[in-house]
């Protein structure tokens, strides 16, 4: 298939760039910053000659939009907003002035669209929308605000032809570098990895081969559209993912943190406490009405994964150095 992914060049881009590719499909990036081949240019808010790739594709896998591992300001929640809204809003109409529009386009959006809950888990069907919540900083509403306009810019796009499906994905686990697994192993690896404000707050995640599988089940899948949760079926409290990331790394203890040392590693990290603070309860739905079977739907076993890659990467890593060395 001719696969086209606009903001491609992060991490879950990069994870699915790489299985897609490997997969045998054509994979076209579409990114701010072309450096190689197989990747066009384009500035994420204008039509231009980059929309010449989606013309003749099959399948459209939207995933631009600004980290929201960032300092929550004025300025960078409206990069975030804007970075979303325009660049879905461009994808539907380079879509929709397609000759031959590909058959599917898959938009990326945010489990963080639920609400911050602890009583029950949010499925498609019952889940409650966030926004409203007591309790919480006034700001989180407008991450939540943010995830309705990217749904909204996607089912409002006039692309007749196109099955339309919203990825309403939790935190993708990959051994990647820069990715949140990376982040929190690291955290766990310098005996910071304890309970964040009591832990009791929930963690939605899928492991990246599950989350590639999802994409292409739902690629396949031609009878689903709007929302969907790609998340694994085994959301746990943040004090016992942290848990079992320092049982797989092998570390002993994590230093709990209070509420006010998390703002200051937010700060020191650049980024925000609304990642680490906000309970993401959020279950699959749809992908188990549909007959999906996850590789990994509790998280033990995938930590155990992840770190096993990580160990592999960096032991080949270092070798490839050493043989570098020995030969210059």
């Amino acid at each position: 298939m001719k696969i086209v992914l606009p903001g491609g060049t992060g991490q879950v881009g990069t994870v699915l760039d790489r299985a897609l590719t490997a997969a045998g499909h054509e994979v076209t990036v579409v990114t701010r910053h072309p450096v190689r081949a197989r990747q066009v240019g384009w500035d994420g808010v204008t039509l231009g000659r980059w929309a010449e790739v989606i013309d003749g594709s099959d399948v459209v896998i939207n995933l631009a939009g600004r980290s929201v591992s960032c300092r929550y300001t004025a300025e960078n929640l409206r990069a975030m907003m804007d970075s979303r809204v325009d660049s879905a809003r461009v994808v539907g109409e380079a879509i929709s002035a397609a000759a031959r529009p590909p058959r599917v386009w898959l938009q990326m959006s945010t489990a963080t669209i639920y609400s911050h809950r602890f009583d029950a888990a949010n499925d498609e069907a019952t889940g409650v929308i966030g926004g409203s919540e007591a309790g919480v900083p006034d700001y989180w509403s407008y991450s939540v605000d943010i995830a309705k306009n990217w749904e909204r810019a996607q089912a409002e796009a006039s692309t007749p032809a196109t099955r339309k499906v919203a990825l309403r994905s939790a935190m993708v686990m990959s051994p990647d570098r820069g990715g949140v697994f990376d982040v929190l192993l690291g955290l766990a690896r310098l005996g910071l990895g304890g309970p964040v404000a009591g832990g009791a707050q929930y963690v939605s995640w899928i492991h990246d081969e599950d989350f590639v599988r999802a994409v292409e089940f739902l690629i396949d899948r031609d009878d689903i559209d709007g929302p969907v949760n790609l998340a694994s079926p085994g959301p746990l409290p943040q004090r016992d993912l942290m848990r079992a990331l320092r049982a797989a790394w092998g570390v002993p203890v994590g230093l709990p943190a209070t509420r006010w040392m998390a703002e200051l590693g937010a700060f020191a990290l650049r980024s925000d406490t609304e990642l680490l603070l906000k309970s993401r309860r959020v279950v699959p739905g749809r992908l188990r009405d549909a007959g999906f079977g996850f590789a990994y739907r509790a998280w033990q076993p995938a930590a155990l994964d992840l770190v096993q890659r990580v160990r592999l990467s960096r032991a080949g890593h270092r070798g490839r150095t050493g043989a570098h060395a020995a030969h210059s």
